[in-house]
This record gives structure tokens, sequence and C-alpha cells, in this order.
């Protein structure tokens, strides 16, 4: 079920962002008198799964959900219509009008979904507000994973900054260390401040471990809030308040401690004390197989103090427009570490990747702040300069104003299949690492 509520979230914000990406297109391309045959949510080969005729355009839902498209007249697209083009232009052809005109229909899409991140940011924190955990709130310290102890950082470490800057918000750490090729992090280590080095190794082992490791999380006491019905720790004694102080007689009073200790010790029996009130009392319960006795935490929002941007209505554009500022220089800093950073291309997901990141329960915060990423993330890539992208088309097209030639035609066709070529390939390559990842675990 949770799988079914994270595709269903992934296809409903997909089909947002086709359909008015596609009316990017369409809207100008009608205001200048451009026919435009089809207009399509998702791809149609071979047959439709909904179809009505208006006008001169046909407007239909295809079974292939890997996007969507407008038919031009006149135009070398993924449709690859060469019978049309053999004939002369048409005044209602794309091919007729002038540059500048052709220029304003292939970059509507691009500004629609720019714009359409933008608006969801600012309508996201107007709603919302932008709740987060401030670095110096963390008072317990880090909890450091493999990965972080592997830099050098330890349990305990209060992050001070990265490569000498402050960070303000603790979520953003992983991010800052990851994207913006820092040499140092400054910590705290009892009572002592130390530079721990970042290595191009370091950043690697980020990528590979990438939604399998935190690096760091915040370390908080391990207070017990609920029990398993039937588990060890219920069958035990344990209760509801209960601060686990000690595991197998290592001290251990914080939750990353405690459950570390008992991942190492699975079906076996731990003797754990515990501070009920201002009693010390033993326990003996089971571990099971999986490292684990059956309790959950405090919750550990309730040992820091979080703080929260609220935003009027005016407010939020200009913050709306940040956050998608941000989001696009976040992005090209990623792309940059695909290619720079070695086996980095080996974590490119496809549409298993994308619909994974959705909340497994419907989450319309999280759903509208992920739509407005993918907004954001779209107009990048159909910019790029590949042909049968956008910015594939107004790559040519810049060339015609500069050097006031037409690409020959045929240029253009061989140019269109070797960029629905490439497209095609890296489609199989992302969905083909997401198939790999699913078996591999």
């Amino acid at each position: 079920m949770e799988i079914v509520t994270q595709v269903t979230q992934f296809i409903l914000s997909l089909s947002i962002l086709i359909v008015l990406h596609e009316m990017g297109h369409f809207i100008p391309a009608k205001l200048f008198k451009t026919r435009v045959e089809k207009f399509y949510l998702f791809f149609d080969p071979w047959f439709s799964l909904f179809k009505v005729k208006r006008g001169d355009t046909e407007y239909g839902i295809g079974w292939l959900p890997l996007g969507g498209y407008v038919k031009i007249s006149g135009m070398i697209d993924e449709s690859m219509d060469k019978e049309q083009m053999k004939l002369p232009p048409q005044s209602w052809e794309f091919r007729s009008k002038p540059a500048w005109q052709r220029l304003i229909i292939m970059i509507g899409g691009v500004t629609v979904n720019v714009i359409l991140g933008i608006l969801i940011y600012a309508m996201v924190l107007f709603a919302w507000g932008e709740e987060y955990l401030p670095t110096k709130n963390v008072t317990y310290g880090i909890a450091a994973d493999s990965l972080g102890m592997s830099m050098g950082l330890k349990d305990g470490d209060k992050i001070l900054s990265v490569n000498n800057v402050e960070v303000p918000n603790f979520s953003r750490i992983p991010g800052e260390i990851l994207l913006n090729e820092p040499k140092t992090i400054q910590v705290e280590r009892d009572g002592q401040r130390l530079d721990i080095p970042v290595t191009e190794e370091n950043i690697s082992e980020m990528i590979a471990s990438r939604g399998k490791n935190m690096l760091v999380a915040p370390r908080f006491p391990c207070i017990i809030d609920s029990l398993e019905k039937g588990a060890p720790a219920e069958k035990s004694g344990l209760k509801k308040g209960d601060k686990i102080i000690a595991v197998n007689g290592i001290p251990a009073s914080f939750h990353n401690q405690v459950t570390g200790i008992l991942r190492k010790n699975p079906n076996t029996v731990a003797d754990i004390i515990v501070l009920r009130g201002n009693d010390t009392i033993p326990v003996k319960t089971q571990i099971t197989l999986q490292g684990t006795i059956g309790f959950y935490p405090k919750d550990p929002t309730q040992f820091f103090k979080l703080d929260t941007i609220h935003y009027g209505f005016f407010e939020s554009f200009p913050a709306g427009i940040h956050k998608a500022n941000e989001t696009f220089g976040n992005y090209i800093k990623q792309m940059k570490v695909l290619v720079t950073v070695k086996d980095a291309h080996k974590q490119i997901g496809g549409f298993g990747t994308i619909a994974s990141a959705y909340s497994t329960s419907w989450d319309w915060e999280r759903f509208w702040t992920f739509t407005a990423f993918l907004s954001i993330v779209l107009a990048i890539m159909n910019i790029l300069p590949i042909p049968a992208l956008d910015g594939g088309h107004v790559m040519f097209l810049l060339y015609e104003v500069i050097t006031r030639r037409k690409p020959n035609e045929k240029f253009m066709e061989y140019a269109q299949y070797a960029g629905m070529l490439l497209l095609l390939a890296l489609l199989l390559y992302a969905n083909g690492n997401d198939v790999v990842r699913w078996f591999g675990s």
C-alpha cells in the first residue's frame, strides 16, 4: 500500500508538470497562429487511452508515462513527420514564423516550469512556513554513522561550521559537504575546536551511500516512548518513560549507542540498566535476530528547540524565488559532482528513485515541495542544449538569429535522431541503476 501511495503521488505530480509544461508551448503557439495538431499527456505509440478533437488539435492521454508532447505543424520534433516537411511551408506552420516567435514558443515550457516552481514554493512557505533544527540547538552533539566516523567525526561532536562557514540549518550539513567541496569540517570535541579534513574519497563514499547513511544525525537520550505488543521489551518489564543508561555493562544513554550495541548482539540476552524516576533498575531482555528488542524512543524533536519561519502572503513570493534559486544552484552542483567525482554516475536514478522520494503516506506539504523541486529540475533538464529537448531547438534557433541562416533540415533531422537516442540511453541507464539497486537490496 505504501508503494501504491508513492506511485500515485508521483503520477499526479508528473501529470501536473507535464500538462503545464506543454501549455507553455501550446499557448504562445496559438497566440502566433501556429497550428498545434496534438496535445498529449504521456506518449501514445500505436494507441491512446483517450482522445478528442477540438478544432485543429487532438487532445489525448497516452499509455506510456514517460512525458508528454505538443505536435506543432512544420516542426522537426519527436514525431519525425518527414512527409510534412517535404511539402512547401504553410503560413500556419512553425517553420514559417519569425525566429523570435519560434524562440518564444520553444522556451515557453521551461518558462512555465520555472514560474510554477517559484509559485509552489511560495504557497508551501505561506501555508506551512519553514521549520528547521538550528545547528546550535543540537545540544547533545551528533550521532555519526559509519561513514561519518570514517571521515574522522565522533559521537558527541558539535559541528561548528563547514569550511569555516556556519550552517544554521542542521539538516543541510550533509548537502554542504557533498555539493560545496569543503576541505574541512570544524567541530567542538571535549571543549576543543578541531578541523576534520574532507577528502574526495569521502565525497565518493557519501554519494555511494546516499539513501543508506545519514552521515550525521542529532544525538538524543534513549527514553522509551512506547512498546511493541508482545515484543521482548514489553515481556521483560520495560515501561514507557524508562531511560536506558547501559547495555551489557557498557554505558549507553543515547539512542544511537543503545541500538548500535543491540544490532551487534542479535539473538542474545541483553542486560539493560534503566532509570525509572529516581530508581536504577536492571532488566534482562531477549534481543531478536534483527538486533532489536521492540520499543519506540521518545520523539527526537522533543529534546531540541526547533525554529519556524512564518511568511505572510506577499513575503512568500520573494522567499519562493530564493528557494527556487537555491534549488537551481544545488542541482547544477549535483550535475557537476556527477561528472567530476569517481563513480558518482552510478547513483543516477530513474522513475523508481523519484517515486521513492515521496512520502509513504499522503503528505501534502512534502508532495507540493517535491513537485516544486521537480519543476525546477525539469526546467534545467529541458533547457540543456541537446537535440530532442527544448534546449536543442533553442540552440539551433539562436544559431539562426546570430547567423541569419536556418540550419539544414537534413542536419536537424539527424540531430533529432541523435538526441532521441541519447535520451533513450540515459533513460535506460537511470532506470537500469534502479533495477540493479532493487535486486542488490
